[in-house]
């Protein structure tokens, strides 16, 4: 009788086998993307910061003291810090650029000038390649943390320790909040 079964379990162990496999490399594939992603967002976020300094120098050119306020940020030079950690500077950035434009609408002559009229459209080309790459990392860290959490995928994930990532959200400059009407 152990004879008759023993294709079946030769079998049922070469597809155990294969599925590990595969699943195993499911959670590369998918870790993968997540690095790749986040490269794009550290990309994005670095062409904006190299953009500061540039901003601030048109808004010199018109008002010393308030610029000095945002210089402040390009002191924020970044290194590889974690993502929770990178999204919190980055919003403290983008808040500083916000305050920045905001400065701008007080300077007619400022908002006129042509340089810093292609500076505000090449900070909403990096704005929406950052928002690009946040949406593909996002993407990637929902596969990876779906498969991490899925049966019975998620015994491989225990097994090999893949973990669940977190996502990453950043308030972009260009995204402005709604105005209360009274």
């Amino acid at each position: 009788m152990d004879s008759e079964f023993f294709p079946l379990f030769i079998f049922a162990g070469i597809i155990f086998v294969f599925a590990t496999v595969a699943t195993y490399n499911r959670f590369i594939k998918y870790k993968n993307m997540i690095e790749e992603s986040w490269s794009g967002i550290d990309i994005a976020l670095k062409r904006r910061f190299n953009l500061i300094p540039n901003m601030i120098n048109a808004v010199k050119l018109y008002n010393e003291h308030e610029a000095d306020m945002f210089a402040k940020t390009t002191a924020q030079r970044h290194g590889d810090t974690a993502g929770a950690e990178r999204a919190a500077e980055e919003s403290a950035n983008s808040q500083s650029l916000q305050g920045l434009l905001a400065l701008a609408e007080a300077y007619p002559d400022l908002k006129a000038s042509q340089n810093f009229l292609a500076l505000q459209h090449s900070l909403g080309d990096v704005e929406k390649e950052i928002q690009d790459a946040r949406e593909n990392f996002n993407n990637a860290v929902r596969k990876n943390n779906t498969l991490v959490q899925s049966f019975p995928s998620n015994f491989m994930a225990k097994m090999f320790n893949f973990q669940t990532a977190e996502y990453f959200s950043l308030e972009l400059v260009t995204q402005r909040s709604v105005p209360e009407v009274k």
